[in-house]
């Protein structure tokens, strides 16, 4: 088979996963409708509907929200219930978009969106200024390490395009944001319903001599992540030889979800602890010399050891620990609480085990991110840290330093619903505040 390089293997042009976040009715569908449109990445046949849709609604303008509000129910409500994922380009960038919901019964959905995201949007209402709802999804956007926060400050036509008021947002915002951990913040007055320094300035915002939204998009540094991180191959499926032609093939299929892997590196397979090397790479029918996360790959191995799905691949020289015991912190997404002595599933990457909930150390309060010590539970939409034991030893990495292995689902074990995404030795950053102690008896 040929070989292709890893070179050859790049992307002609630059890919940014964002997210947009933010309260309700502060503007985000039409933002992302704005962005869409005023960027000529609407077709022709999708805008009519628009027009058409908004005209028996009694609307004179095209309401650009409908664009990514595609549920029925959302299209009642005005209101965004489900992430609604957009791909579009321009000349000097590819983007996914992620439209996440701003209403608090559907948080759970912005870890989802945000999960990837290279840069959280988070939007907020000029006249009412930063809410719960702002605190929280810049609280969730630290913890998934999100590298790049925008603060968009929509509706500024329905205060006077008033320099005091962008102002006085922006720097509390700011600030409670850099208190979580976030580092990179840019703060942009907008007016998504009339188009306002989303892709073009605009004239009434003459004190403001920063980049519109997409600019700042098409711009912003978009690091290396993935393959930064040290290699990790969670196993999801062994191909066997199907044909007499290929009674010697067995490979490991799965995406590499870090780093990079070569042909005759030391590998280790966890939590086995065997040790081989990498003998083969395929990928899309082709042998490969590397290969590079995020992409799909088989890798062959040179020893013939027992490998099956949920096992770890890693470099030998950096293999993570296993352990039992984890501490993390997590976002409650479930209807139903997360209590102490909780028997859950735990899945980590594309292994899945039993496991049990020992503690419930604290709960975040987001007013000023003080803890509230020894909660009892932790309910829909709460954040808070949690004492995890495990049946079965894993090899979780800390969050911090690979979010794809360093994080995980706990998963009711009745009914298989996701209870709670958990980040693993990942913590605020925020000065020291006061705590408060939970409910008398409450402590565990």
């Amino acid at each position: 088979m040929s070989r292709t390089t890893a070179a050859e293997q790049l992307p002609a042009t630059t890919l940014l996963r964002f997210a947009t976040a933010g309260s309700v009715d502060d503007g985000k569908s039409t933002l992302v409708g704005r962005l869409l449109h005023d960027s000529k990445s609407v077709l022709a046949d999708q805008l009519e509907a628009v027009e058409r849709v908004s005209k028996s609604r009694g609307q004179e303008a095209p309401d650009l929200a409908l664009l990514t509000d595609g549920l029925r129910a959302e299209r009642e409500q005005g209101i965004t219930i489900d992430v609604a994922y957009r791909y579009f380009a321009t000349p000097k960038r590819r983007f996914i978009l992620a439209d996440t919901p701003g209403h608090v019964q559907y948080t759970r959905n912005m870890v989802t969106g945000a999960s990837t995201a290279d840069l959280a949007l988070v939007l907020v209402d000029a006249r009412k200024g930063v809410v719960e709802q702002t605190r929280r999804h810049a609280a969730i956007a630290a913890l998934l390490r999100v590298p790049h926060v925008v603060l968009a400050v929509n509706k500024m036509d329905l205060v006077g395009y008033e320099e005091a008021v962008f102002a006085a947002i922006a720097e509390e915002f700011t600030e409670y944001a850099s208190a979580l951990g976030s580092r990179e913040i840019t703060a942009i007055p907008i007016s998504a319903l009339v188009g306002d320094n989303v892709v073009e300035p605009h004239a009434h915002m003459d004190w403001y001599d920063g980049p519109t939204v997409l600019e700042h998009l098409e711009t912003v540094p978009v690091s290396d992540g993935l393959t930064a991180c040290q290699a990790r191959f969670p196993v999801q499926y062994v191909i066997r030889a199907q044909t007499s032609e290929h009674t010697d093939y067995r490979g490991c299929a799965g995406q590499l979800v870090t780093g990079t892997f070569r042909i005759g590196e030391a590998v280790t397979l966890l939590p086995s602890g065997r040790t081989t090397k990498i003998m083969g790479i395929d990928r899309l029918g082709e042998a490969v010399d590397v290969a590079c996360a995020p992409q799909s790959v088989t890798v062959l191995l040179e020893d013939d050891i027992d490998v099956s799905r949920g096992d770890l691949i890693v470099p030998t020289a950096d293999a993570p620990a296993l352990t039992q015991d984890i501490e993390a912190t997590v976002c409650h997404v479930a209807d139903t609480s997360l209590t102490v002595g909780q028997r859950v599933l735990l899945k980590h990457a594309t292994r899945i085990v039993k496991a049990i909930v020992r503690e419930i150390p604290s709960r975040l309060t987001l007013e000023d991110l003080s803890d509230h010590l020894s909660p009892r539970l932790l309910r829909a939409n709460d954040i808070g840290r949690v004492h995890v034991r495990t049946a079965e030893p894993l090899p979780m990495d800390a969050y911090a330093d690979s979010p794809r292995t360093g994080s995980f689902l706990l998963i009711d074990p009745a009914d298989g619903t996701t209870l709670t995404a958990g980040m693993a030795g990942t913590a605020f950053t925020a000065p020291a505040v006061q705590t408060v102690q939970g409910d008398e008896g409450w402590g565990f």
